[in-house]
């Protein structure tokens, strides 16, 4: 087996997208299949998924770790173990890091130990304080961030008429304004329900709402870390950049529906797939091609250096009016900080406050 090259790192690697993305790295050309993958699932005893689905590449190089993206503590103790073994050489510096992992809950709300809104904390914030963390162990030279975005970040998006989640005025925006206040209301899942009604959940439109702005502070990253990056002397050479992966046939959009439901689901997307290619629904194996071209390809319109660039699917697009707004970036930033209870020394990021 060739020398690994580099590390490649998956979070949510036990879901459907993130399954797909691990077959495709593991069945990919030399060029990507001998990175290093670190794999991480919130619990390694339930990660049978993704243990079968790598069973047959006896070659491929990986590890799969544990990682809750709900809790700072363990997000700071898989990061610490992942620093220690590239510093040692154990693996190599990460190449990709694949910010995948999604939870959107349904009929329900809970709220983390530290009173935060569980899709908040498990989409956005555990993926912030991770990508902080594991700078030091990027490779400073050709790394790339690559956040697995959706529409459902933008109200204004049209696929959103199909959810309903958006159509009534005071959804038609995440954020009200830039004000800490607006912030925290998303953080702590207050944003999403109607005052009138705040305990009922029509449709799951709620939890739509709640996990479309966990999206929208994750695309947020990508232009607000991108800028902070090209000031910093040692880091500016790493990209951060987005991909749209369609509504897909997996649990985090169809597991709640019937078996029939999802059968039909899944056939209607696997025709709509052929037909248009980046259109609403994709297949999972396609989004994880579209994913790992993110992470690795140099072509156009990936280039060799992309910076803040957002994709539908592999064709550039634009990201919502909100997730462009510099003044609500830097406070969901600020917010970040004191969510995460960021401290110094725990990021190299020069321009991390």
């Amino acid at each position: 087996m060739a020398a690994t090259k580099g590390t490649v790192l998956v979070t949510g690697a036990n879901g459907g997208l993130g399954i797909a993305i691990a077959q495709g790295i593991a069945t990919a050309p030399p060029e990507v299949a001998v990175h290093h993958a670190l794999y991480t699932v919130r619990s390694t005893v339930a990660a049978d998924k993704v243990h079968s689905a790598l069973a047959a590449t006896k070659t491929h190089p990986h590890d799969i770790l544990q990682l809750d993206l709900s809790k700072p503590s363990s997000v700071r103790e898989t990061a610490a173990a992942i620093n220690r073994r590239v510093s040692t050489g154990d693996i190599p510096r990460i190449r990709a890091l694949v910010l995948n992992a999604g939870y959107r809950e349904t009929g329900q709300q809970t709220w983390t130990e530290d009173g935060l809104d569980t899709a908040f904390a498990s989409n956005y914030l555990g993926h912030w304080l991770l990508t902080l963390l594991l700078l030091q162990s990027m490779d400073w030279e050709t790394g790339r961030v690559v956040v697995v975005g959706g529409m459902v970040h933008d109200p204004q998006d049209r696929g959103n008429k199909i959810n309903k989640a958006f159509e009534e005025e005071p959804w038609k925006r995440i954020l009200a304004d830039a004000s800490s206040e607006s912030v925290e209301s998303v953080a702590e899942g207050t944003w999403a329900a109607s005052p009138d009604d705040p305990t009922q959940d029509p449709r799951d439109l709620y939890g739509i709402r709640r996990y479309g702005a966990a999206k929208l502070f994750q695309i947020m990253m990508i232009p607000e870390l991108q800028r902070r990056l090209h000031s910093d002397p040692n880091l500016n050479k790493i990209s951060v950049l987005g991909v749209d992966p369609g509504m897909m046939p997996t649990a985090i959009t169809v597991g709640t529906l019937n078996w029939l439901v999802r059968l039909i689901f899944s056939v209607v997307a696997r025709v709509a797939s052929v037909v248009s290619p980046n259109g609403f629904l994709r297949l999972p194996h396609k989004s994880a091609g579209d994913v790992l071209a993110a992470a690795f390809e140099t072509a156009s319109p990936i280039g060799q250096r992309p910076k803040s660039l957002y994709l539908n699917g592999n064709v550039p697009k634009e990201m919502s009016d909100e997730a462009k707004d510099a003044e609500k970036r830097a406070s969901v930033w600020r917010a970040s900080l004191q969510y995460a209870k960021l401290r110094e020394g725990e990021t190299c990021l020069a321009d991390w406050q």
